[in-house]
């Protein structure tokens, strides 16, 4: 009796394959079928499935280096450059729900590097989650005040510092756009304002490399490779906007790396502030990649090599 039933549904209804539809946003195939007169119409939804994002879910997150005690627990590991980000989505969920005004880049300032950006908020703004992945870190930290750390399923992670209350908890699985807590003003802040910092393995990266903070929240490329230069904060001034140069191959990136270093030989009358300002390289950084002080006496002759 059941065969006979589904033999006359059969015979009853005939799909038309030229009115299917692919809806975008909501990732399903809609089919309106022919219906027999007499009968109700209906839509049959089959929703489609991002295998992308699936097997970037498959990988275990949480098997090396998962700390929800300290802020970066991967103090004494080795990474090797340029370090390799993928991401299954080209947009990421804009970490407020209005305007994204940057206040403050990533940078040198006032004398000490910046590792993020600030995004001007109200205290009591909605904070929520840029992408997919799960929150390693939920809890007042020194300096960053109230802060969340999401580790996302590429390996990247997001911290959102300063907030006035924290929703979330160390564990805890969260979607692209999720509400992490509300901004504030706590911790080392002269001002309400979100500080948002992207890293990998423990490497601070420019945010604005990997992402693009217009209206569009486009993700730079789906495939980046970093080099050291996109995660010092001492090559860029945090009162200005960066100038990209995206590396989309490892082949680009290592030959980029070879071209950042230069010798430069010191004339008579250079100082350090001058070599500085002509080579558009901070102090902090010369000083650190040739070992020398800031008090230090510079030589006729002397070599210093410079990372541009």
């Amino acid at each position: 009796m059941k065969y006979l039933s589904f033999l006359l549904f059969a015979l009853l209804i005939g799909f038309n394959t030229s009115s299917q539809t692919v809806t975008k946003d909501t990732l399903k195939i809609v089919i309106k079928p022919k219906i027999a007169k007499g009968l109700s119409k209906q839509e049959i939804v089959i929703p489609l499935v991002n295998t992308d994002t699936s097997l970037l879910k498959d990988v275990d997150i949480k098997s090396e280096f998962w700390d929800t005690v300290n802020f970066n627990p991967y103090r004494n590991s080795i990474v090797k450059f340029p370090l390799n980000i993928t991401f299954s989505d080209t947009t990421y969920a804009a970490p407020i729900k209005k305007k994204k005004v940057i206040t403050s880049r990533y940078g040198w300032r006032r004398g000490r590097p910046h590792r993020g950006i600030d995004i001007d908020l109200v205290t009591g703004d909605t904070v929520v989650s840029m992408l997919d992945g799960i929150v390693r870190f939920a809890r007042y930290s020194q300096g960053h005040g109230k802060v969340v750390v999401v580790r996302h399923y590429n390996g990247l992670e997001t911290a959102y510092a300063h907030l006035s209350s924290i929703n979330v908890k160390p564990n805890d699985t969260v979607s692209k756009g999720q509400f992490l807590g509300k901004g504030g003003n706590t911790g080392r802040s002269t001002g309400s304002h979100l500080h948002l910092v992207t890293s990998y393995r423990g490497q601070y990266i420019h945010p604005e490399y990997l992402f693009d903070f217009s209206s569009e929240n486009r993700i730079r490329a789906k495939e980046l490779w970093v080099t050291k230069e996109w995660t010092r904060a001492s090559f860029y001034n945090a009162r200005k906007k960066p100038k990209l140069k995206l590396y989309t191959t490892e082949k680009d990136a290592l030959a980029s790396h070879v071209k950042t270093r230069k010798v430069y030989v010191v004339k008579s009358g250079d100082t350090l502030s001058r070599i500085s300002k002509r080579n558009n390289v901070s102090i902090a950084a010369i000083c650190k990649t040739n070992s020398i002080r800031k008090t230090s006496t510079l030589r006729v002759g002397q070599k210093l090599i410079l990372e541009l």
